[in-house]
């Protein structure tokens, strides 16, 4: 695919940013679209590989090896090269219900296992599916198409974020009446409130896409928490069947002393409200970094985005602390291609950071032991403490403080981005369904069917925490299985 002689011709170019000082000023996404020269130079270097691990979407040392929705990468690269973009968006969304979400938010596991990447640096594969879907709405190539014919089936879809829209997608193109709760007051899920604003424009990118799928003929019920506004036994009665996608929200705490301050936050709550006063919902921004000293802990992609956010708040320093090591700047040997490669980045918000402070703000092998507070109950510093890790009396590895390096750090603001524990106990409980050892709803992959007829799982809720692509797998191969338990065979991808 591509030019047979693209990746010895072409270098590695990735879309410019705007400077940093620049961006953290506002809101706005802040990647500058590349020539259609270059673009299709970029598309040259897909190399004809034989074997293309990077749509192969398989779990290598429990991480994502190629793109798990299976995007039929060397296809649409070679037809970006030639200049056929409108034949590139179709061959995308073959496999890919949302390419402008996954194009801006993935962290790209197709690149890491890029044949290319063995010897040179991979082909830009997550740029150039962005800017396939972004020149599909930009010439009107992207309009609602509801589906000719109704099976007079209905069908309950219970979250909206990236698992519970890709399965309403499918099933109303198979022709299914489709609902779609959402607790929140606007429709996305974690896309909407768990990714900020610069990262996922709200308006132009997820709004415009529901805003499409409703016209499709999919209803969408905000406000509305099935188990609590909505009566959970009412699923069955209402609906046919019913898919559901929850997410894993239920965040992992610290519990340590001074947890009860003011100022100690979890990401998703400073998140949350920090997008619902970009969006100008009354009552929002009430979180805010502006003027404080913030200590994010959590090394992840939610860190991150906490980090960035804090800075355009106007914080007046920050730390991210990490309790694992600092990765290699390459690939170790128990790291081999096409494994994820666990290197050292410098993602958005790092580089703001150090570009507004100096330095990367992350600090390795290092976690908080207790937070400190004034005599009005508000943060005012946390003690922090190197850890070392080694082997417990099980044999796994584990951190151990490390006596003698505890010291204060100011901090009026801290962002808890530890991760998540699995879904909230609500709705399963009242369902009746099956969990699995780490809390997740028993549903086999493959089948996501629960332990109660009708009712099946989908993305966070039955994995665990994961990637936005990892649900859009889910939330389609869920939709083909519901369909056919529904109509007694599918014809869905």
């Amino acid at each position: 695919m591509g030019k047979p002689t693209g990746f010895m011709e072409f270098a590695r170019e990735a879309p410019a940013s705007l400077e940093p000082d620049a961006r953290i000023r506002n809101w706005d996404e802040f990647h500058i679209h590349m020539p259609e020269e270059r673009l299709r130079q970029q598309g040259a270097r897909c190399m004809d590989c034989g074997v293309p691990f990077c749509h192969t979407g398989t779990l290598l040392a429990g991480m994502a090896s190629g793109c798990p929705i299976n995007n039929l990468i060397p296809e649409w690269n070679d037809l970006v090269y030639r200049g056929h973009w409108r034949d590139a968006l179709e061959r995308l969304h073959k496999t890919n219900n949302f390419p402008e979400f996954t194009g801006r938010v993935c962290p790209a596991p197709c690149e890491g296992s890029c044949v290319l990447g063995i010897i040179e640096p991979p082909v830009t594969i997550k740029a150039i599916e962005c800017e396939i879907i972004d020149r599909g709405f930009a010439q009107g190539w992207v309009v609602a198409v509801p589906p000719a014919e109704r099976t007079g089936k209905k069908v309950a879809v219970v979250g909206s974020g990236p698992a519970g829209l890709s399965a309403a997608a499918q099933l109303n193109r198979a022709g299914h009446e489709v609902t779609v709760f959402e607790r929140e007051d606007r429709v996305g899920g974690l896309l909407m409130y768990g990714i900020p604003n610069m990262k996922l424009d709200k308006v132009g990118v997820v709004k415009r896409r529901t805003d499409i799928l409703a016209a499709e003929g999919i209803r969408f019920v905000t406000n509305t928490e099935v188990g609590k506004d909505f009566p959970a036994d009412r699923l069955l009665k209402d609906f046919d069947a019913a898919i559901l996608c929850c997410g894993a929200t239920k965040p992992r705490d610290l519990a340590v002393p001074g947890r009860e301050l003011a100022g100690v936050h979890f990401a998703m709550e400073f998140l949350t409200d920090n997008t619902k006063a970009v969006l100008g919902t009354p009552g929002a921004g009430k979180i805010s970094a502006e003027g404080k000293d913030v200590i994010v802990l959590g090394g992840g992609d939610t860190g991150t985005d906490c980090v960035g956010t804090s800075l355009r708040h106007g914080c007046r320093s920050l730390v991210q602390v990490e309790i694992l090591p600092k990765p290699p700047l390459q690939r170790a040997a128990d790291n081999p291609w096409p494994q994820w490669p666990k290197i050292y980045r410098m993602d958005y918000g790092q580089e703001e950071a150090a570009a507004k402070f100096g330095s990367d703000p992350r600090i390795y092998c290092t976690t908080a032991k207790r937070f400190i507070g004034d005599s009005e109950g508000r943060l005012r510093a946390v003690e922090l403490v190197d850890v070392e890790w080694g082997k417990d009396a099980q044999g796994r590895f584990a951190p151990k403080e490390v006596s003698g390096t505890e010291r204060e750090a100011p901090a009026q603001l801290v962002l808890l981005a530890l991760g998540f524990l699995g879904p909230e106990d609500v709705l399963p409980q009242a369902l009746g369904l099956e969990r699995d050892s780490r809390s997740n709803v028993k549903a086999e992959h493959g089948r996501f069917s629960t332990n109660v007829p009708g009712i099946f799982a989908a993305g966070d809720m039955r994995r665990g925490q994961s990637l936005v692509v990892w649900a859009i797998n889910e939330g389609r191969a869920a939709a083909r299985e519901c369909d056919r338990y529904l109509m007694g065979s599918t014809a869905l991808p």
